[in-house]
């Protein structure tokens, strides 16, 4: 029987009989997401200011859950393990069902987010956000119909219907993806722990196994807050990074990836298709958008991960989704709506807080993962972060 382990209660495992470096010390339940060093601890210099949490919760109304799958160790047995994957959800408005307006963008399609038809065709979004990997989308998706049913997160009445939003990376490379070990219970899980407040980074959820720039990376958030004189909004944003080449890898401006050309994943070799990987971009914000205005912000995106070397490969999954929770009620179907929209001239701070936003998260899930060995021993290494400091200062970008 597979019993899911939530990222909010998993033991310290300590793999001492193990390569030293197979350390998932994941999080405990005294643990928070502030617990670990983020990207501004280490002086990496940014741009912008973010809000209180830094995160994607700075937008009031977001929740965000996790479901963390790490279980078994060695010698690859489809069905069995090792697995290191998990499940990550996010409610735009919390638990309350009110749809919000939404737009999203692929810079390159190999990859899936499903309901984005429904969400080009309607312009809302009216299911929670589920991030998981490659092969366990159907089931994910499926479970969270279910929990919307168990939960009446649905429109009124007894006929109802809805495309969920899941979309995912691959993390075969640590975890014994062809052996889905993510269940419904994952997803439930996830959508049931989904809170407020600090959200956790790294090896955690959807984000478990997954590598960016040839080092463990994962989840990462961040946030900034546009200044009160340029209306006062809120831009959060949340990804599951799986994408880069180390040789392209840049933190504001410097080539960390040409200083630090060592600590790769021991069998996975650069080549063209290196790094071909995946990133999934949520974006929230409060600023009163309508859906093309955030088709409009989710086209920003690749502009920040291009500040981190990305390329948008051929075999990437680059899939954005954005959503604004201002216009509560806009989904009312029998009634004529009054919307509020910030006016395009207006919309510039918001695109550079995006940019922004996105570069800071990835790195923030860099900086939060730790090194990882998942199925045949492969291993995947944590940045270190001393070395990173060492390159930040080598070029004058150090906050000391």
């Amino acid at each position: 029987m597979r019993t899911p382990i939530s990222s909010y209660f998993l033991p310290t495992v300590l793999a001492r009989s193990l390569v030293p470096l197979f350390l998932f010390c994941m999080t405990s339940a005294a643990t928070s997401a502030q617990d670990k060093p983020r990207a501004r601890d280490l002086g990496i210099p940014f741009d912008g200011a973010p809000g209180a949490l830094n995160a994607i919760t700075d937008v009031a109304g977001v929740e965000v859950g996790f479901s963390t799958i790490i279980k078994g160790h060695g010698e690859l047995r489809v069905g069995e393990g090792p697995a290191r994957t998990g499940v990550t959800a996010i409610f735009p408005r919390g638990r309350t069902y009110d749809p919000v307006f939404a737009g999203w963008y692929t810079l390159n399609g190999n990859g899936e987010m499903t309901g984005t038809t429904w969400v080009e065709e309607s312009g809302f979004l009216d299911t929670p956000i589920l991030i998981t990997n490659t092969f366990s989308v159907g089931v994910v998706r499926d479970a969270t119909i279910a929990w919307m049913a168990e939960n009446e997160y649905h429109s009124p009445g007894n006929y109802w219907y809805t495309y969920p939003l899941v979309a995912e990376t691959y993390d075969g490379f640590l975890n014994d993806i062809v052996g889905q070990h993510v269940t419904s219970e994952n997803a439930i899980e996830a959508l049931n722990s989904a809170a407020s407040g600090p959200v956790q980074e790294g090896n955690v959820g959807g984000g478990t196994g997954m590598i960016c720039h040839s080092f463990k990376c994962g989840t990462g958030t961040a946030s900034r807050k546009i200044p009160e004189d340029r209306g006062g909004y809120t831009i959060g944003v949340l990804v599951q990074a799986n994408y880069g080449r180390r040789s392209t890898f840049s933190v504001a401006g410097v080539p960390v990836g040409k200083e630090i050309t060592d600590m790769r994943p021991e069998t996975l070799s650069e080549s063209p298709e290196d790094g071909a990987g995946s990133i999934i971009v949520i974006v929230a914000t409060d600023a009163p958008l309508l859906p093309h205005q955030l088709k409009r912000i989710a086209r920003r995106i690749p502009l920040g991960i291009g500040r981190m070397g990305g390329q948008g490969g051929n075999g990437s999954g680059d899939i954005f989704l954005a959503f604004s929770t201002a216009n509560p009620g806009a989904a009312n179907r029998r009634e004529n709506q009054r919307l509020e929209m910030l006016p395009n001239d207006r919309i510039g701070p918001l695109f550079e807080a995006t940019i922004q936003a996105t570069e800071e998260a990835i790195l923030n899930a860099m900086v939060a993962a730790e090194t990882l060995t998942g199925q045949n021993g492969h291993t995947a290494y944590a940045i270190p972060h001393d070395r990173l400091r060492e390159a930040m200062r080598k070029y004058n970008r150090l906050r000391e």
